[in-house]
């Protein structure tokens, strides 16, 4: 029997049913183990594959299945470090009914969302995956799928426009009724509900608040961050977040930190926002940088075509705010512009961009500076130093680098492997532990890394 020909004409049934976004989120990179004992093996790739497939799609799988092989089987999904272990397992996997009931479309001009921003706008790449599978589980189940979601990161990941994918993608495909608002919104809402109308009373003001935060479906607040030292506003936010998620409301909420940073926020609203989903959204890596700017060019249209060299030289050199790499390029097409309509080279770009650079405007990233020194010492390049190339030659090196950033910049394990390519944390800290011990006994490579050490200089 073979398994690889029945997986791929079940996913021809499938893809007949689902979105192409649904798709290709849940089911493009599933493969069929194995069929043994009644059951049917199916390889997925992250743990909310498993738990999103097995709470939607089962029916839909075992139904094409059960077509193709004229068999009844029972669906055990696993992620494939789980292979080897699930001969063990004896027990079966339940499996739950979620089939969404079909509504008719709800619009409303009143929501605040921005149609720009839509799953298929938004472009994936290993820091952001998880975001947006959890955004997109919540989006195709509001109210019963990770409630509340909390999504945090640094400014300019990528948290609005996941916020707005959601409402977006709820917006056209339900009759929920969607608000999006940010933290200080909300605020200068509250404060408007306590003020008194011209009958001395603010008995109006109150029923529309309760009417625009309570009767609706979903809320998606932003920045609550900035919700800190309210404390009437906390108070007021704490009794909407309790009506929504008592009624089964979905809410989404973004920081720039995680809940448990929030200080300034009261306990018992840091306690329910970890009620649900909490995911951090990492910086982008340098793959995923250069998808973001060959995306926005796309988009763009422009008159002249951009240099796959300029493209490398922005996702390098300017920080991993999206905002700044979509600016960046903003600001170059605009310098061509001012000259006439210049042809865009790398030497434009570096001319055009040093403002950008050197003043700061872009983040400084001191682990990049020492990709290139050792890169350069080594006689490879940056984009082999964060590749996942595995040749003695390049390996060898890019465990130096490793070492060298976590030594001199006391970046965490994370953050270095998300700069080498999206390299997992144990790896960056086998990495140094092997520098670390080999410089002990090798005294030629003890010499390399003080050589290395002073080229970089103070970091």
């Amino acid at each position: 029997m073979n398994f690889d020909s029945i997986w791929s004409n079940l996913l021809d049934k499938i893809k007949l049913d689902l979105t192409s976004l649904s798709y290709d989120t849940w089911f493009a990179d599933t493969k069929l183990y194995k069929l043994e004992d009644g059951k049917a093996y199916i390889i997925v790739p992250m743990q909310i594959h498993k738990k999103h497939l097995a709470d939607n799609y089962s029916n839909l799988i075992i139904k094409n299945l059960n077509e193709l092989t004229d068999e009844n089987y029972d669906l055990v999904l696993l992620l494939k470090e789980e292979i080897e272990q699930e001969e063990e397992k004896k027990k079966k996997k339940e499996v739950k009914d979620m089939e969404p009931t079909e509504v008719p479309h709800y619009d409303t001009v009143h929501n605040n969302l921005n149609k720009k921003y839509t799953f298929d706008s938004f472009v994936v790449g290993n820091s952001n995956k998880f975001a947006q599978a959890a955004a997109l589980s919540v989006a195709e189940n509001p109210g019963s799928m990770y409630n509340p979601l909390f999504l945090y990161g640094n400014s300019g990941l990528g948290k609005t426009h996941l916020m707005h994918a959601i409402g977006n993608f709820i917006v056209e495909n339900s009759n929920r009724r969607v608000l999006y608002v940010t933290s200080e919104q909300f605020r200068q809402d509250f404060v408007k509900a306590n003020r008194k109308d011209e009958s001395g009373t603010n008995f109006n003001y109150i029923d529309f608040f309760k009417d625009k935060y309570r009767n609706i479906d979903v809320l998606l607040i932003d920045d609550i961050q900035f919700l800190g030292g309210a404390s009437q506003s906390q108070q007021e936010f704490f009794h909407t977040f309790n009506n929504l998620y008592n009624d089964r409301k979905q809410i989404i909420i973004s920081s720039d930190r995680s809940p448990t940073d929030l200080k300034l926020l009261e306990e018992r609203l840091r306690t329910r926002f970890t009620w649900g989903l909490t995911v951090n959204i990492y910086p982008p890596e340098f793959e995923l940088r250069m998808e973001i700017l060959k995306k926005k060019i796309i988009a763009g249209n422009f008159e002249q075509d951009i240099p796959d060299d300029v493209i490398e030289y922005i996702a390098s050199n300017i920080g991993p705010d999206v905002r700044q790499l979509e600016g960046s390029v903003t600001r170059l097409l605009a310098y061509s512009a001012i000259w006439g309509g210049k042809q865009i080279t790398l030497d434009l770009a570096i001319d055009a961009l040093k403002d950008f650079i050197s003043k700061g405007i872009g983040e400084k990233n001191d682990i990049q500076r020492i990709q290139k020194i050792v890169s350069e010492y080594f006689q490879i390049s940056p984009e082999d130093i964060r590749s996942k190339k595995r040749s003695s030659n390049i390996s060898f090196p890019r465990q130096i680098a490793m070492y060298l950033c976590r030594t001199m910049t006391g970046e965490s394990f994370p953050k270095i492997g998300t700069d080498f390519g999206g390299k997992d944390h144990s790896t960056v800290m086998h990495s140094v532990e092997k520098i670390e011990n080999e410089i002990k006994v090798n005294k030629d490579l003890a010499n390399i890394v003080e050589k290395l050490k002073k080229d970089i200089g103070v970091v």
